[in-house]
């Protein structure tokens, strides 16, 4: 067998895994859409939940999902992004930076409901912030800590390293090439990741089940010290817990809609961002 026929077979396998990954998850899409969309209406999204959640909308828990997001990546973001600069920038390939990618590695494949134990443990219990937003994100920041720390290493070693030798050879300093230049050209890729941590912050229940999440909570929180309700402890507990399980089941393939709607929509956002960044980088 010559080298073309082995390219042929493997390219088809591929095309063919492709359009297999490609309809199951169209597949997924069309299933709760099928069973969802009948239930979306302007009630249903601006309205409260009403008998124990099996009637009403899902507002409060739409805006709890976006304060727990923002939350989160407003922690996790700058943390994120500063240990990658100072990992790939400043520190070099010493044992601490092996040290450091070691364990952000391991948290990476901590479980979910290890996080929710730990920011039960220190947020709600040890610093008395209880049940509330802040717990709540910054529980889900330390989750996505490690994957924004990665990406953005990642798309920081991806900038030649003779961009910074033309930036110190103009008289700029170390800070000065990392703030305008290193950062402006890794900023689409950073964004990558951002997208990313976005997603699973947006389908996390484990986490905010031990220290924000609410069963039922039909008003809008008033500080980052209440508890709030959130689209998939809220999809959780009507689709499992609700008073009558077979008539809530719509809303809950409802509120699977508005969550999935939530992270396409936070996505195609932080797409367009990455490629105007793209493209002011390339037209400089």
């Amino acid at each position: 067998m010559n080298r073309r026929i082995k390219q042929r077979i493997f390219f088809t396998l591929f095309r063919i895994l492709g359009a297999l990954i490609l309809g199951i998850l169209l597949w997924i899409l069309g299933f709760i859409i099928y069973h969802g969309a009948g239930v979306i209406s302007w009630e249903f999204l601006t309205a409260a939940p009403e008998e124990g959640m099996s009637a009403g909308g899902i507002f409060p828990a739409i805006v709890g999902t976006l304060c727990l997001v923002v939350g989160s990546m407003a922690f996790a973001t700058p943390f994120g992004i500063m240990s990658a600069i100072y990992m790939n920038e400043y520190a070099g390939n010493g044992w601490i930076v092996k040290f450091i990618r070691v364990m952000t590695n391991n948290l990476s494949g901590i479980p979910s409901i290890v996080f929710g134990l730990f920011g039960m443990s220190l947020f709600v219990n040890t610093l008395h912030f209880g049940d509330s937003i802040i717990a709540g994100s910054l529980t889900l920041g330390l989750l996505i800590l490690p994957l924004i720390i990665r990406t953005t290493e990642e798309a920081l070693k991806a900038i030649p390293d003779s961009y910074r030798t033309g930036s110190y050879a103009l008289g700029a300093s170390k800070l000065q090439t990392i703030r305008r230049v290193v950062l402006p050209m890794a900023f689409p890729n950073i964004i990558t990741g951002l997208i990313l941590s976005i997603g699973r912050v947006s389908g996390e229940t484990a986490p905010i089940l031990f220290t924000v999440a609410a069963y039922f909570l039909p008003k809008l929180p008033s500080g980052i010290f209440d508890q709030v309700m959130a689209l998939p402890y809220h999809l959780y507990v009507i689709a499992t817990s609700g008073t009558d399980v077979e008539a809530s089941r719509p809303i809950a393939y409802g509120t699977a809609l508005v969550l999935i709607a939530i992270v396409l929509i936070m996505n195609l956002l932080a797409t367009a961002l990455r490629r105007y960044f793209g493209g002011k980088v390339k037209t400089n």
